[in-house]
């Protein structure tokens, strides 16, 4: 007798699931808000945006009186719900923030050795010269107090004896799951603020990794026990499938099977962001979608081949389980990404629903775990791939039909559909969180979907799957995955350097994205809505906006923050020069490449002119070659004797030509100056209808004084960039006072080893009637001298942060 013979049909319900309809607040009066559905997520999420937009949080008392009573209201069935769920949202998430920033070190112990024992979690990242991963300091008396149970990001260092012995030193044996007791150097978790680039800051408090540092003395170090935990299975498999599958290949099949991108290169990454590729290298959402799917289709068939089992569980319940079962074991697998996470939560909502034999909408689906994951953790809204996943399939939800395509053509039909619905509805989002749109994502997705995630994704997970019965055993799985992802991939690279690659756009107004969501929804509503042409014109702030370029006779400077170093964009009406990019450091940190170029890029700017490289000092030069390759500039210029350029020309003092009204010229060094390092830096002055600028790199007081005495007249500016970062050899008294600076600006690192900027250079500016500002303290500071007056904004205070302020108290008490 069939399971289905003695399984009750399956019927709808009067009362929904929570989240699918209204609950009456009383039998007569009007009926209030679902707890728990896709109003009472959005509201959830507003409260959780408005928090962590503010610039700093309240005091704690008024957060946890936000959120008791938003918890009463919410709980209670009234119109006023909704605005419950806000207050609630609102206070959870000032309070995790504040709990986050509380956890991080305290400035006394910044700069100290300390010794800490713990446990590394996740998978390290073994690079050539360093190994990064994340420690978790052990919760015990023997550590120190302001550490226990704290997340770290730390760097080990170089085994250079060990590696040119062949034997592999105690960084490379770094695996997940060891336990070790590490002699650290650590600080605060403080980073760089600059238009377009990552804010390391927001990440760290997202993750509450309480401390950043490294390995102090190597050979302290000691290993207490070796790895073991789902993240030391996690790490062997992916030596495993290094091991078998001999095609450079394996790193994008450890990438798909385990969620595993360590060996990644800079190179498959801007593969994979010009052509769109990006969301679909690591485990996402259809991965798990498609092993769910497999677990219930494996727990059908065992109900068919033994009826017998059907007379204790219902096949439809036993299938619904098992998906729910093999969902949860591979985002376990792949770390349970945040994609992972989410799929996984709406694929328990619709098994609770089917075992309780009622019916929910994927909407409440949706709404539920949105719900689920910011109550659990709300400053995952902080994180770009919380708003791509839910965004994605409520865009999906809306604009696509439920009864399914018939015949394969209705099937393509939906599948063209998809692509349409995900490049319109996420494009804004891309633009804004990336600052970047690939017009060669469609395309490429249109292949990608179908065949990665129908072949070379189900072939990479019967490989892990077999593997984990018995080692060995999935090695055929796993190189038939190698070759059919290299059918694809190499076509992919030619389409990432084609001419619909990736497209740059510079940093839009505060009001774009949502202008550019409306239209998106215009353009996506049904067939027969009039003036959807119109809705392009909605685009228009975001595609191209404002650039806030110069007028004639006025000039721009930005200072980028790149710590330790300098760089600095000089901008006219229609010219762009950029005095020095940066240092490229051997751990593979390279200031051009991370900072200086998206910067650039946020600022739209389109070409160099000129690229001036100060002097050849890594933290001024090191960056040249990223910038090279992203802006080829048309003219390179640096002193006579350093490290030579491509097509470069020597700085020398007299040289001067005019752009839009605005006179560049050099000022040192001299014709036939010998090359003396700092000493010989070009130094350029910039002047304008509105004042003038001098930009200095790293002279001392020698060359300070001989510029007092060759041209006294050509030094007097309104803005000064204070030379060799405001160290004690720079700054003389009488150059300070010569310049007659209204602005003094320093490009100095956060705790830097130089302790830059010296207090007696600072002291000298001040009392010189300078308003001196610092790029630790300011972040990347642009100056403007037009007809309006000179004005400075810095980044930090131009787009202000919660997370600032516990970074300001710290840098104040250095």
């Amino acid at each position: 007798m069939d399971d289905a013979a003695r399984t009750p049909p399956v019927r709808s319900l009067p009362i929904p699931i929570p989240g699918a309809g209204a609950d009456p607040a009383r039998a007569d009066g009007p009926a209030a808000p679902s707890p728990l559905g896709v109003a009472a997520a959005l509201a959830l999420l507003a409260g959780v945006v408005l928090c962590l937009a503010l610039p700093a949080l309240p005091r704690w008392p008024w957060l946890l009186l936000a959120l008791a009573v938003g918890l009463g209201l919410w709980l209670r069935p009234s119109r006023a719900r909704l605005a419950g769920v806000m207050l609630c949202g609102f206070g959870l998430a000032g309070a995790h923030a504040a709990t986050s920033l509380a956890l991080q070190l305290p400035s006394a112990l910044e700069g100290r050795d300390l010794v800490v024992s713990g446990r590394v979690v996740e998978l390290p990242r073994h690079e050539p010269r360093r190994t990064r991963f994340r420690f978790r300091v052990d919760d015990g008396a023997a550590q120190p107090p302001a550490l226990r149970g704290r997340l770290l990001q730390l760097s080990w260092y170089d085994d250079r004896d060990a590696a040119a012995l062949g034997i592999p030193g105690p960084r490379l044996r770094l695996a997940a799951g060891s336990r070790w007791r590490l002699p650290l150097r650590l600080r605060a978790p403080r980073g760089l603020r600059n238009p377009g680039s990552i804010d390391s800051e927001k990440r760290a408090l997202a993750d509450r990794v309480a401390a950043t540092g490294h390995v102090r003395d190597p050979e302290a170090a000691r290993q207490l026990a070796p790895a073991r935990g789902l993240d030391a299975w996690r790490g062997r498999l992916s030596a495993r499938i290094a091991r078998a599958v001999p095609s450079p290949s394996a790193r994008f099949v450890r990438a798909l099977a385990l969620g595993d991108t360590r060996a990644l290169e800079e190179a498959d990454w801007d593969t994979l962001r010009a052509t769109g590729l990006t969301h679909l290298i690591a485990i996402s959402g259809f991965h798990v979608g498609l092993v769910a799917g497999f677990g219930a289709l494996l727990a059908a068939l065992a109900w068919w081949l033994l009826p017998a089992l059907g007379r204790r569980v219902p096949r439809v319940h036993a299938a619904a389980v098992a998906a729910l079962v093999g969902a949860l074991g591979y985002a376990a697998v792949a770390g349970f990404a945040l994609p992972t996470v989410r799929t996984v939560l709406m694929i328990a909502v619709v098994v609770v629903a089917r075992l309780s034999r009622r019916a929910p909408r994927m909407a409440d689906a949706l709404a539920l775990a949105a719900l689920s994951v910011l109550l659990v953790d709300p400053l995952a809204a902080l994180a770009p791939g919380f708003w791509l996943s839910f965004a994605g399939v409520a865009w999906l939800l809306w604009c696509l039909p439920h009864g399914g395509g018939r015949g394969w053509r209705g099937r393509l039909r939906e599948f063209l559909g998809a692509q349409a619905v995900a490049t319109i509805g996420l494009l804004p989002l891309t633009v804004v969180l990336f600052g970047q749109a690939s017009l060669a994502g469609p395309l490429a997705n249109l292949v990608a979907i179908p065949w990665w995630s129908l072949v070379v994704v189900p072939l990479a997970l019967c490989g892990t799957a077999l593997e984990a019965l018995q080692a060995g055993l999935g090695a055929w799985a796993w190189r038939l995955a190698a070759t059919a992802f290299d059918l694809s991939w190499t076509w992919f690279g030619q389409l990432a350097h084609g001419p619909l690659a990736l497209w740059w756009l510079p940093q839009a107004a505060w009001f774009a994205l949502p202008l550019a969501l409306a239209g998106g929804f215009w353009l996506l509503l049904p067939r027969g809505v009039p003036g959807k042409p119109l809705a392009l014109l909605l685009w228009l702030p975001l595609l191209w906006p404002q650039r806030d370029l110069p007028a004639p006779g006025a000039a721009e400077l930005v200072v980028v923050d790149v710590g330790q170093g300098l760089s600095v964009l000089v901008r006219t009406a229609r010219h762009a020069l950029l005095y020095d990019m940066g240092a490229a450091q051997p751990d593979g940190f390279d200031a051009g490449e991370q900072v200086v170029v998206p910067a650039l890029h946020a600022l739209g700017v389109r070409r160099l002119d000129v690229a001036v490289v100060s002097h050849g000092d890594n933290d001024h030069a090191g960056g040249f070659a990223a910038v090279a390759r992203a802006f080829p500039p048309r003219l390179a210029v640096t002193p006579e004797g350093a490290p030579p350029l491509p097509q470069g020309r020597p700085c020398v003092a007299g040289t001067q030509w005019r752009w839009d009204g605005v006179t560049f010229r050099f000022l040192h060094p001299p014709r036939d100056f010998p090359y003396l390092d700092n000493e010989a830096s070009c130094v350029l002055r910039i002047e304008t209808a509105h004042g003038a600028a001098l930009l200095t790199g790293d002279i001392g007081e020698v060359i300070e004084r001989d510029l007092l005495r060759r041209d006294r007249d050509r030094v007097r500016a309104d803005v000064v960039l204070v030379a060799h970062h405001g160290s004690h050899g720079s700054s003389d008294p009488g150059f300070v006072t010569a310049t007659g600076a209204r602005l003094a600006l320093v490009s100095a690192g956060y705790g830097n080893r130089f302790h830059h900027p010296h207090p007696q250079a600072v002291a000298r500016w001040r009392d010189a009637g300078a308003q001196l500002r610092v790029t630790l303290d300011t972040g990347a500071q642009r100056v403007r001298l037009a007809a309006t007056g000179i004005t400075f904004r810095g980044e930090r205070q131009a787009r202000p942060r919660l997370w600032d302020a516990a970074a300001a108290h710290d840098r104040g008490s250095r």
